[in-house]
């Protein structure tokens, strides 16, 4: 534990690369196998399941301080980190207190992972004497791992390249091994963690690993400047870009698996694809889109349809048959056993079609179809219907491109070429301090839409005033003119503007909910999403899809914010 708390303090600390990955690789060069298994684990985003509830932390951490609640929370607040905050509070180790050295796998396989499940009172006394054999650093790391909130300025891509020197293998190589590693059936250990040092051709890859999905960049270029920067159309495979679950679905040796772009087995969620992917020959593997696409419909339905497949424990018939998932594939990445992405897109794409035309035509599978045009003006066009399909816009893949990995145009270049943003303009109703390097900044808001229509600027005023006096809000249904919340956002702002919001925030707090500030409305953002749906969990009874803000509007008086019903007029069949 200590060589894993001192890897990450020093990870912590640099804003080198090259530093980084010298820290890295220093820590995997030593570390006992079992260890550097753990390490790589937390390192690649690995978040086991949290173990101890919060509450009994904090309360913890009181009793062993010696101090009461809300000095605390006053101490929480200024540090903006649970785990730091324990760290700070918590006495030193009573004086001859054993030291316990043992390392990473040791503290999580027989010291963290046997906590969940037991009383509060076993989970507080185990605590309390591990918290006395580490020092601040360890008890910082050991909380952490404990809470699930483990995350450190290092990138995948950094491990993979420290791992890789470590190896002397090609980071190619390292990113294909490390495919799945943090899914959360496949427990680490000295032997996978062995087997990802292995050279070439030495170690057999799990039988259902997938590889490392191709991920696209954001095209921004000027509809003027395509063919100057991209060339011709004809360059170019176009696809629509479908709005659901990306994944692979890799079939050998007669069993189906099937992968979500989060390195995920989501292979029970969707019973009828692995039936139809039983037929396929052993050794191919697609990648694809999973939607929900009922039988005779011309589009696919909204993710919304989808969520239930992936959210629920059981799939009883009739979500089955409501919700029937089809994978739209469009990338054939191995076939007869024999990787594929070397080979160009149009290629791939020949292969992939010969394969769909060998299938039955009921089977689950349907090739993304390409969409062509003689200009980019012309795709632009096209490209504006988008939504009236049910898509987000344009995919465009360089027909020569290989397969890469990540998010890289070494091997070729995929473009999403999306519609603009839905956006309204909302109002900042509560704040809670970001985390990392924005720990003691308000940075993540919650935005609400007006009920309805304010009739002039006096009406909203006197709903502030309201809210400002602490008043009870009016039920959900009520004609009252009120501020209804629907949407969470924590990016798009730069740093000067998230200090100046913070400013704003800290001098018009009404109340306080652990974390959370509740605030005298004066603040109108536009914020930014791709899709709404229905949901219960919002006053304002809609959700949307990935909120970002897009812009402060001090141009925008609070009686000018939109309403619910401009939110809903954006998607109708919300």
């Amino acid at each position: 534990m200590r060589r894993f708390a001192e890897l990450y303090q020093a990870l912590d600390a640099s804003t080198a690369t090259q530093d980084k990955v010298g820290a890295l690789r220093a820590y995997f060069q030593s570390a006992p196998p079992a260890d550097a298994a753990w390490a790589v684990y937390f390192l690649a985003g690995g978040k086991p399941r949290q173990v101890v509830p919060t509450a009994l932390l904090r309360e913890l951490a009181c009793q062993q301080a010696g101090i009461d609640d809300w000095l605390f929370e006053a101490c929480y607040q200024a540090v903006g980190d649970l785990a730091e905050t324990i760290a700070h509070v918590l006495p030193p180790a009573a004086p001859g207190a054993p030291a316990n050295d043992a390392g990473l796998a040791h503290w999580v396989e027989e010291r963290l992972l046997p906590l969940r499940g037991l009383a509060p009172a076993e989970q507080g006394a185990r605590l309390a004497a591990a918290w006395q054999q580490l020092d601040a650093a360890g008890r910082f790391l050991l909380v952490k791992l404990i809470g699930g909130g483990f995350r450190v300025g290092v990138s995948k891509l950094l491990v993979q390249r420290a791992l890789g020197e470590v190896a002397g293998l090609d980071a190619k190589l390292m990113a294909q091994r490390l495919v799945g590693w943090t899914e959360a059936r496949r427990t680490p250990s000295a032997e996978r963690y062995l087997a990802l040092l292995a050279p070439p051709g030495t170690q057999a890859a799990p039988d259902g690993q997938p590889y490392p999905f191709f991920l696209a960049h954001a095209l921004q270029a000027e509809l003027a400047d395509f063919d100057t920067q991209l060339g011709p159309p004809a360059d170019w495979l176009v696809e629509w870009k479908y709005d659901g679950i990306r994944a692979q679905v890799v079939k050998r040796g007669g069993q189906v698996w099937i992968w979500s772009r989060g390195e995920e087995l989501v292979t029970e969620r969707f019973p009828e694809v692995v039936a139809a992917a039983a037929a396929w020959p052993d050794g191919t593997v697609l990648d694809g889109e999973l939607l929900v696409w009922p039988a005779g419909a011309a589009q696919p339905a909204s993710f919304a349809q989808l969520q239930p497949r992936i959210t629920r424990k059981t799939l009883p018939k009739k979500l089955l048959a409501d919700a029937p998932v089809v994978l739209l594939a469009y990338d054939l990445l191995e076939a007869d056993g024999q990787d594929q992405r070397e080979r160009p897109q149009h290629e791939r794409r020949a292969a992939l079609l010969a394969l769909a035309a060998a299938l039955p035509a009921e089977a689950p599978l349907r090739v993304s179809p390409e969409v062509t045009a003689d200009s980019w003006p012309a795709l632009a066009a096209l490209r504006e219907g988008a939504r009236e399909r049910g898509v987000e816009g344009f995919m465009l893949k360089q027909r020569r491109s290989a397969y890469g990995s990540g998010r890289t145009k070494s091997e070729g270049t995929w473009w999403k070429w999306k519609l603009a943003p839905l956006a309204v303009d909302a109002v900042l109703v509560y704040a809670q301090a970001g985390h990392g390097r924005r720990a003691s900044v308000y940075t993540d808001y919650t935005f609400a839409v007006w009920s309805r229509a304010p009739a002039d600027a006096d009406e909203a005023r006197a709903v502030v005033e309201a809210i400002a006096r602490k008043e009870p809000a009016p039920p959900r249904d009520s004609p009252a003119l009120q501020l209804l919340p629907f949407a969470k956002a924590y990016s798009g702002l730069s740093d000067a503007e998230f200090a100046a919001v913070d400013r704003v925030i800290r001098a018009t707090t009404l109340e306080k909910f652990g974390p959370v500030r509740s605030v005298v409305p004066s603040l109108v953002f536009e914020i930014g999403f791709e899709g709404l749906q229905r949901s219960p969990r919002h006053k304002s009874g809609v959700a949307v899809r990935f909120p970002r803000m897009l812009r402060l509007r001090p141009d925008k008086p609070l009686h000018e914010a939109d309403t619910l019903a401009t939110l809903l007029a954006l998607n109708p069949a919300a």
